[in-house]
C-alpha cells in the first residue's frame, strides 16, 4: 500500500497523464523473426487472434503450429525488472519446435554475457514434449545453467514452459481437453479435526517432515558419475564424510503441522496472511550447502529451489519468504537456514496431493563455469491429515456454465509487483534519501563541525558505493537519459521505466535535487562510481600519493570534453538507441559497479586506467569525461536557490576555496560553477573557519579586540587552544587573501 502511495504521489507532480500499452504485444515483435527460425522449412505467418494471442505457422498450405509470445501468457520478469520477451513455435502437440529471444534489458546479458550462450541453454528446450508435461506424467524440461546469468536464464526457461503449459491446459492448441465422466468424484480434503500438535521426532516418523541427507562425498560422486569431473574434483570440504546439506520439507499450511513447527501464535500469524486455499511449505538446511543460493538477494529469486507438483514447477521470489530463526517443535534441532514461503496464488497447488521439491546443486568446474545437480525431496501428505468426500453425479447433469479462462483474468500491472517485490530495499532507499536532505537542509550546522562532517560525508559515499552500487546496482547511467528522450519522441510508457524502482525512486530524487542544488546531490552525494573514486583518492591521499594540480588554463578547456560526449551520444540515440548504448561504454559504471569487475579485460583495463588516474587528479572521471553528469548539468541551470554561501572577498583578493575546491569548479574570480559543483561542500567548511578564510579571520581579530578592550585589566580572555595544523592568527598575520 505505501508503495501504491508513492507512486501515485511521484506521478501527480509529474502532471502527465500517459496511456499504457495493452499487454498483448505478439504483433510488435512477430515482425522480428522469420517463420523458418521457429519452424524448420516454415515461410509464413498468420494473422495473430484470441487473448493471448495466437499466430498460426504455415509451410505452404499446411499449418504447422503456432507462434505465441512468451511475455503474452506468463510472467516472465529477469534482474532488469523487465519483461524478457521471447517468442515460441509450438505444434498442436504441445512440441516446442523453435524460440527466439526478441527483446530483453537484462544487463547481465547485453554487457557481460555473450547472447549466444544464453540462446544455446534454451535449446534445452526446443524438442521437448509439454503435452506430456501438461499431463502430469513428466517433470518440466531443465534449461542447462550458464555461469554469471544463472536467474535470467532460469526465468527464461520457466516462463516458455509455464506458457506452453498453460496454453496446451486451456485447449487454445487444439488438444482434447478432459473427458467428462459419469463416475462419482473422490474429492480430497484436510481433515479440520486433526490439529494436535507433535514433537520433532513424531514429525519425522510419520512423515509430516520429510528430509534429504548428503554428505559432501555423496555429491562430488553424483558429479563423477553426471561426467561433470572438473566439478568432482572442486567439494565444499575436503572431508568427504561432511555433511553437505541435510534439507527438511514440510507444508506449514496444514494446521497440526504448522501449530507443531511454527507454535500457536506463529501458525495464527500465517493463517492471516493465506487467502482461502493458499498453501505454505517450510524449507530448513544445514551444512556446508545452502538451499537459498544468492539469486534472492540482488534478483529477489530463489534460483536452487523449485516446487513441483503436476508437471508444473515454481521458483520463490524473496515477497513469498519470510526468515525463521528457530523451530517451534520440541526437539527441534538447530537449523542454519529455516524459510517459510507461500505459494504464489497464481500457482495451481494442491497440498493433499502429492509434490516435490527440487533443488539444484551448483559447484564451480573451471574459472567461470558451473555444473548444476538436481536433486528432488518428495512430499505426500499423511492419510491422517486427509479427508476423503464422495461427490455423487447428477443422473442429468446440467449443462456447466463455462469455466473462467485464467488466461482471460486480468493480473495486476507488472510495475505493481515490482514496487511489492521490493519493500525493504525501496525502504532503505527513502530513508537514505531523506537523510541526506536533512543533510543539505542543516549543512550550515553540520560544516561548523569539521570532524563530523567529514565522518558523516565518508559514511554516505560507503553506503553509496556499498548499498546503492555493488548491493541494489542502482546506478543511474547516461542510457537512462538516451532511453526516456527517446521514449518521449517513439511512444512514452511509464511501466517502462516504473519496473526497475530504485532507479525510478533515484531519478525521481535527482529531478527534484535538480530544482534546489544543481547536478551535485547525484554527482557528489548518490553516485557508486562517483564515490569509488573519491574514497580510492582519499586512500591515496593518506599513503601520501602526490596530487596533480591541473592548471586553470588547461582545466577549463578539458571540462568542455564530457559535453561534447554526451551530446554525441543524444544525437546518435536519435538514430539507433541500441549503436548509442553500445558506445555509452565511455561509461566504467557497468564494468566497476553492475558487474564489479567481472568482465572482458578491456573494459577492466578501461575502468582501472580511470580509477588510477582519479588517485592522482581527484575524480578525474568525474571532471573530464562523465556524460551523464553534462547531461544533469544543462537542466541544473534552472535551479531556484543559491544554497553555497560566498563572502565579498572571495575572488579578489582571496584564492583559498578556488585552490582547494576537490574537482576546480571555483573559477579564479571567486564564482561557483555549478555545472560542475559536485556539492561536496569543503568550500563551506573554509566559509564558516575562523582560522583559515580571511574575512573570519578578520572578523575573530575584530571581536577578539574587542573582548580585550572590554575586560578590566586591558587583556584579551584565554581562548581554547587549537591544534597545530591551525594556529591562532596574530595582528601581524596576512590577511590580505592569501594563505599562509
Amino acid at each position: 500500500m505505501f508503495a501504491r502511495l508513492l507512486i501515485i504521489a511521484v506521478l501527480g507532480m509529474t502532471a502527465l497523464t500517459v496511456e499504457v500499452r495493452a499487454a498483448g504485444r505478439l504483433a510488435e515483435f512477430l515482425p522480428k523473426a522469420q517463420p523458418g527460425e521457429l519452424f524448420e522449412g516454415a515461410d509464413r505467418f498468420g494473422a495473430p487472434t484470441g487473448e493471448p494471442a495466437l499466430a498460426p505457422v504455415y509451410r505452404g498450405a499446411e499449418q504447422v503450429g503456432y507462434v505465441y509470445l512468451n511475455s503474452d501468457v506468463t510472467s516472465a520478469v529477469g534482474y532488469s525488472g523487465k519483461p524478457i520477451h521471447i517468442l515460441v513455435g509450438i505444434d498442436k502437440a504441445g512440441v516446442v519446435r523453435g524460440i527466439k529471444l526478441v527483446e530483453h534489458h537484462e544487463p547481465i546479458v547485453l554487457i557481460g554475457i555473450p547472447q549466444a550462450k544464453v540462446i544455446a541453454a534454451l535449446n534445452a528446450v526446443i524438442g521437448k514434449d509439454l503435452g506430456r508435461v501438461a499431463a502430469g506424467v513428466e517433470r518440466p524440461p531443465q534449461v542447462d545453467i550458464v555461469s554469471g546469468a544463472t536467474v535470467t536464464v532460469l526465468v527464461m526457461g520457466d516462463s516458455v514452459v509455464r506458457s506452453a503449459v498453460k496454453l496446451i491446459r486451456s485447449n487454445r492448441l487444439g488438444t482434447a481437453g478432459p473427458s467428462a465422466s459419469s463416475t462419482p468424484a473422490l474429492v480430497r480434503k484436510l481433515d479440520p479435526a486433526q490439529t494436535a500438535t507433535s514433537d520433532w521426532q513424531t514429525l519425522i516418523g510419520d512423515g509430516s517432515v520429510r528430509g534429504l541427507r548428503l554428505t559432501v562425498g555423496e555429491v562430488s560422486d553424483a558429479f563423477r558419475k553426471a561426467g561433470q569431473d572438473a566439478a568432482a574434483q572442486t567439494p565444499e570440504a575436503l572431508d568427504p564424510h561432511e555433511r553437505f546439506i541435510d534439507l527438511y520439507l514440510a507444508p506449514v499450511s496444514v494446521p497440526a503441522i504448522g501449530r507443531s513447527l511454527l507454535g500457536e501464535e506463529g501458525y495464527e500469524r500465517l493463517r492471516a496472511r493465506l487467502n482461502p486455499g493458499q498453501s505454505a511449505i517450510l524449507v530448513a538446511g544445514d551444512g556446508a550447502y545452502s538451499f537459498k543460493g544468492s539469486g534472492y538477494v540482488r534478483g529477489g529469486i530463489f534460483d536452487r529451489i523449485e516446487l513441483l507438483q503436476d508437471g508444473q514447477g515454481v521458483r520463490f521470489r524473496d515477497r513469498n519468504h519470510t526468515r525463521l530463526t528457530m523451530l517451534a517443535a520440541d526437539g527441534a534441532p538447530q537449523l542454519r537456514e529455516i524459510a517459510l514461503f507461500v505459494v504464489p496464488a497464481d500457482f495451481a497447488f494442491d497440498v493433499t496431493a502429492p509434490w516435490e521439491l527440487q533443488m539444484l546443486v551448483q559447484r564451480n568446474a573451471g574459472a567461470r563455469d558451473k555444473a548444476v545437480l538436481p536433486y528432488e525431496l518428495g512430499y505426500t501428505l499423511p492419510d491422517r491429515f486427509i479427508a476423503v468426500e464422495q461427490v455423487p453425479t447428477p443422473a442429468t447433469p446440467a449443462p456447466a456454465a463455462p469455466a473462467a479462462d485464467p488466461m482471460m483474468e486480468v493480473s495486476q500491472p507488472l510495475w505493481v509487483s515490482m514496487w511489492e517485490m521490493n519493500r525493504v530495499s525501496i525502504a532503505i532507499t527513502l530513508a537514505a534519501l531523506l537523510v541526506l536532505t536533512v543533510i543539505f537542509f542543516f549543512q550550515d550546522w553540520l560544516v561548523r563541525r569539521p570532524k563530523l562532517f567529514g565522518w558523516v560525508r565518508r559514511s554516505y559515499l560507503l553506503f553509496t558505493l556499498i548499498w546503492l552500487g555493488w548491493y541494489a546496482n542502482t546506478q543511474l547511467s547516461v542510457v537512462n537519459v538516451l532511453t526516456f528522450t527517446n521514449s518521449l519522441v517513439t511512444g512514452f510508457n511509464w511501466e517502462l521505466f516504473l519496473s526497475a524502482p530504485l532507479v525510478f525512486i533515484l531519478w525521481a530524487a535527482v529531478a527534484a535535487g535538480l530544482l534546489f542544488w544543481g547536478r551535485g546531490p547525484f554527482c557528489g552525494w548518490l553516485c557508486p562510481f562517483g564515490a569509488l573514486q573519491e574514497l580510492t583518492n582519499a586512500l591515496a591521499q593518506w599513503l601520501k600519493v602526490p596530487q596533480i594540480k591541473v592548471p586553470w588554463a588547461i582545466h577549463e578547456r578539458l571540462w568542455p570534453i564530457k559535453y561534447i560526449i554526451f551530446l554525441g551520444l543524444f544525437g546518435l540515440s536519435f538514430y539507433s538507441v541500441a549503436l548509442a548504448e553500445i558506445y555509452a561504454e565511455v561509461e566504467p559504471f557497468k564494468t566497476a559497479i553492475i558487474l564489479k569487475f567481472a568482465r572482458e579485460w578491456p573494459f577492466v583495463l578501461f575502468a582501472l586506467t580511470l580509477l588510477a588516474a582519479g588517485l592522482f587528479i581527484e575524480r578525474f572521471y568525474c571532471r573530464y569525461l562523465c556524460p551523464l553528469g553534462a547531461a544533469l548539468a544543462i537542466p541544473g541551470r534552472i535551479r531556484m536557490f543559491e544554497w553555497l554561501r560566498r563572502w565579498p572577498e572571495c575572488g579578489s583578493p582571496c584564492q583559498r576555496c578556488a585552490k582547494e575546491c576537490p574537482v576546480q569548479s571555483i573559477h579564479p574570480e571567486g564564482q561557483i560553477n555549478v555545472n560542475e559543483c559536485i556539492y561536496c561542500m569543503h568550500c563551506q567548511e573554509l566559509y564558516q573557519d575562523d582560522h583559515r578564510c580571511p574575512h573570519m579571520i578578520q572578523v575573530r581579530l575584530k571581536r577578539e579586540r574587542f573582548q580585550a578592550l572590554s575586560t578590566p585589566d586591558g587583556t584579551a580572555p584565554e581562548r581554547p587552544s587549537k591544534p597545530a595544523k591551525r594556529p591562532p592568527v596574530k595582528s601581524s598575520e596576512n590577511v590580505s587573501g592569501s594563505p599562509a
